[in-house]
């Protein structure tokens, strides 16, 4: 089991994220202001595919420039930190961000636990596990994950019950790292009323969902309803896309985020193609305090009614 300090640095990360001590102007938060619903969320950077092809220097030297102060480093990218790093290489990472205003919220793995072979489970549960090491040395708090699909011949509620025992025990081994285990709402399993199914089932508290901003989350009953089936296992990290897109209702979801006093990053896993991609981070990060700061007036109108 990591020491006591790690554990207290995952708590004051995971749950205290608006702490004046790492508010920057990607923080919707007014310095000096009293904290309204929502003021505690903050704006960063999935690498997944905007800072695909940056390195580490490049990509930290673009999200201070931008202002988008926090990443999400997906695997398999430019910016190569991976669990093959060595100790030297770890902490050169680490004292990267720590010599910079840009927080490493945590890695972005591609590692899932839908598959109906054990050994296959298994392995991906194990590198998981090398995930949450290499998060917790680079100074990350903690490691996305997907469930990921439904195979033919499986029953979906044996699939499911299956992705979610994998989440307790990964959630259990984060914790002794100071790490938390994020669900991406991701692939088959993307519809809310199945991720509620599994995190029903992956009860450790050190397990919470990566909301995903995907269509399925419009079906059915529509987004509130969707938004509500999870949102008390929400954990520190939420994704978007490009804000402006119509095809989502992005006002509706940070009025949503505003209404629970979210209190996470807000991550941009970018699809377009812009030519200067700092300016294009600059711009969504000014989107996106628009629409907190519009989410809060809706808040406080409907308080009035």
């Amino acid at each position: 089991m990591r020491n006591t300090a790690s554990r207290r640095n995952f708590l004051r990360a995971t749950a205290g994220v608006a702490s004046a001590s790492l508010l920057g102007s990607s923080s919707a938060l007014v310095r000096g202001a009293i904290a309204r619903p929502g003021s505690g969320m903050r704006f960063g950077l999935v690498t997944y595919l905007w800072g695909q092809d940056w390195d580490l220097p490049t990509l930290i030297r673009n999200c201070a420039k931008s202002r988008v102060l926090g990443v999400e480093l997906r695997t398999t990218h430019a910016h190569k930190v991976e669990p093959s790093l060595n100790p030297a290489q770890r902490k050169e990472v680490k004292k990267q961000f720590d010599d910079s205003p840009v927080t490493m919220v945590g890695i972005g793995s591609n590692e899932r636990y839908d598959n109906p072979n054990p050994a296959v489970v298994a392995k991906a549960v194990e590198a998981t596990k090398a995930f949450i090491k290499l998060s917790h040395d680079v100074g990350g708090t903690g490691v996305k994950v997907k469930p990921d699909r439904f195979h033919k011949g499986v029953e979906k509620e044996k699939t499911i019950e299956q992705i979610g025992k994998a989440l307790n025990q990964l959630g259990e081994f984060g914790a002794d790292w100071g790490q938390e285990i994020r669900l991406e709402v991701h692939g088959q399993c993307a519809q809310l009323p199945t991720i509620s199914k599994i995190m029903e089932v992956a009860r450790n508290k050190n397990v919470g969902v990566c909301w995903n901003s995907n269509g399925q989350d419009l079906e059915g009953k529509g987004i509130e309803h969707n938004f509500d089936l999870v949102k008390k296992r929400f954990g520190a990290t939420a994704h978007v896309r490009e804000l402006e897109d119509k095809r989502y209702p992005y006002q509706k979801l940070m009025e949503l985020l505003v209404k629970m006093d979210y209190s996470g990053w807000v991550l941009l896993e970018a699809r377009g193609k812009p030519k200067d991609r700092v300016a294009a981070l600059a711009q969504q990060l000014k989107l996106f305090n628009t629409m907190v700061a519009n989410g809060q007036k809706a808040l406080d109108k409907g308080k009035k009614k």
